[in-house]
Formats: C-alpha cells, sequence, structure tokens
C-alpha cells in the first residue's frame, strides 16, 4: 500500500490501519468484480491505488475534513466504481454521502461495497443526475456535489448545481484542459446559480500529468426549469 500512504502523505492525510484495512478490500472486490462486470479499465494493483484512491482523496485539498466530519451531505453524481465517494467515505466517515450511478451493474457493486465495507449514513441510488435535480428530496439539499470523469463542464454544471443548497459548492475532478472546460462554462454556470471560486492543480505521486480541483459556490438558487430533461445538458450544453 505504500503508493497511496506516502501519496496520501503529501495531501497531508495520515492513514490509519483501519482505513489502509478498508482501501485493501476495496482494491479486491474491484478487482473480483470487474472480472464479470467491467467496471474499470484499471486493475494493477498501483493504478487503482493512486488513479483511483489517491486521486479520489485529493478532493481533501478542498473539502473541510471538519464539515465532513460533523455530517455534510455530498452527493457523488456518476460514481462509477464509487470513485471519489467511496475513499471520501473511508476517510471521513462521519460525512453523510448519496451514491448516483445510472448503470444498474454499478448500482449492484456500490450496494456490494457499502455492505461489505459496513459504511453507514450511505444511500446508493440507481437514476441521472436530470432526474435527481428536479425532485423534492434532492434539489438543493446538499452541501457538496461531487463528480469525477462524468462529462465537460458546460454539461457537468447542469448535473451538480441544481442538487447543491445555496451557500454550498460543487467539485469537478479535471484534467489539464479544466480552464479551457470553465471557460466554456461561464454562461452555464451563472444562469445555474454558480459563480467559481478556483482551479486548483494538485500533482499526485506516481502520476505525470496534472490534475485538477474545480470549486464553484452556489450563490442563488437554480431557475426551476433546469437540469432539463435526461440527455439534454449533454446534448445541447448551456454556452
Amino acid at each position: 500500500m505504500d503508493p497511496l500512504i506516502e501519496g496520501a502523505r503529501k495531501l497531508n492525510i495520515e492513514l490509519t490501519h483501519r482505513q489502509l484495512a478498508a482501501f485493501e478490500t476495496c482494491w479486491r472486490e474491484l478487482v473480483d468484480w470487474n472480472q464479470r462486470f467491467n467496471l474499470t479499465a484499471i486493475t494493477d494493483r498501483e493504478g487503482v491505488l493512486v488513479r483511483h484512491f489517491l486521486d479520489s482523496l485529493s478532493c481533501l485539498n478542498k473539502l473541510p475534513q471538519a464539515e465532513l466530519t460533523s455530517g455534510a451531505r455530498v452527493i457523488d453524481v456518476g460514481t462509477g466504481a464509487g470513485f471519489p465517494g467511496l475513499p471520501l467515505k473511508i476517510v471521513c466517515p462521519g460525512m453523510r454521502l448519496t451514491l448516483l450511478e445510472a448503470t444498474a451493474k454499478k448500482v449492484t457493486y456500490l450496494q456490494h461495497m457499502v455492505d461489505t465495507l459496513r459504511l453507514t449514513e450511505v444511500e446508493v441510488i440507481h437514476g441521472r443526475a436530470e432526474e435527481m435535480g428536479q425532485q423534492p428530496a434532492h434539489r438543493e439539499q446538499y452541501d457538496w456535489a461531487l463528480a469525477r470523469a462524468v462529462a465537460e463542464m458546460p454539461a457537468l454544471v447542469e448535473y451538480l448545481l441544481p442538487l447543491v443548497r445555496v451557500g454550498g459548492k460543487m467539485l469537478a475532478q479535471k484534467g489539464e484542459g479544466a480552464a479551457a472546460e470553465v471557460h466554456r462554462a461561464d454562461a452555464a454556470i451563472a444562469t445555474l446559480g454558480g459563480q467559481v471560486r478556483q482551479l486548483m492543480p494538485v500533482e499526485l505521486r506516481g502520476l505525470a500529468e496534472t490534475r485538477y480541483l474545480v470549486v464553484v459556490d452556489k450563490v442563488a438558487a437554480t431557475p426551476e426549469k433546469y437540469p432539463r430533461r435526461p440527455g439534454v445538458p449533454k446534448k445541447r450544453p448551456l454556452m
């Protein structure tokens, strides 16, 4: 587990023996289930430790651990095999986490992981962000909305911002094209009640490329007509 341990230390995170045991379980279960369900293209041990686990934990550079520990409500949209949500929950067990995923087989895996790791206050939902954003139980109910490798920013903000309460934030994990994506999303962010706070570069141990955390404040309520119906934000992003 050295790549994860040392990489986490560079992010000012000291992982406990219990947390490391949970990550070990996650890796083994991911590799096992991936043989049947094709959850991820990355299955080698170091690749999973760095590109999935450590990359997820890099969100803690902008997510206040004290806020998460005290029960902040967080939704991970398009979580896939549970990233970044599951690693964050392992390190910050006090957070109230919703894992939203549109692919049924991945939802089955996610529920298995929640049960296997005996995680509490985690809800796994099979659905789409466009639908969730129009449901009173989820619309503008979250302190943080997160996403990793889901869509480009003009569409992504329409998935995330309707779920965030006024005063909350969205966080998107992006690659080297982050600045250009954010620029293309300026109009969409403003329309949906957001305001860009920061693009933070993140250097991860074992990765040559620079990653970015894009943080957007929710400064005003999202107009009722957003998000639009499933598929529309990606086909016709707000520009």
